[in-house]
């Protein structure tokens, strides 16, 4: 029984972890978001723009963290459209796993470390059983600490 309950909890902790940028991919994802997803994973963060902007789907969590995820990767980066896109998907969507990592990485890059805590703390309420994005944000906010 002991060895049910932690597969169960392994496999239950797994199943978000395939995508960080945004939500899981499914195979009725509209086409603006397997283009921009494909566009982000290519690193051309300029074409992933455009694709989104295209799409203009701003009442979703997903298209408004992929734009700021892009804006703040693209170079030169966009810190404050990418932080205002960040706000409007956690606005949608309090709980999105990928927004709050990011959100928490631009927090590190303006650096407002107890900016980056707080979502850091979030993500853990989010990530019961843990999750890609809070160990990757985690990781981040260690990697910052060590360098200050």
């Amino acid at each position: 029984m002991k060895y049910l309950s932690f597969t169960f909890l392994l496999l239950l902790s797994l199943m978000g972890a395939s995508w960080a940028a945004d939500t899981t991919p499914v195979k009725s994802d509209p086409a603006w978001l397997t283009e921009a997803r494909a566009s982000i994973k290519a690193e051309k963060y300029d074409q992933a723009i455009q694709q989104l902007q295209s799409a203009n789907e701003t009442s979703s969590a997903d298209w408004n963290n992929l734009l700021g995820y892009s804006l703040r990767k693209k170079q030169p980066p966009d810190l404050v459209g990418a932080e205002k896109y960040y706000q409007a998907a956690l606005k949608i969507d309090p709980n999105h796993r990928g927004a709050l990592e990011y959100y928490g990485k631009l927090k590190l890059m303006n650096n407002d470390l107890p900016g980056a805590e707080a979502l850091l703390v979030r993500l853990d309420k989010v990530c019961t059983f843990g999750c890609e994005e809070y160990s990757d944000l985690k990781g981040a906010v260690q990697k910052y600490k060590t360098k200050k």
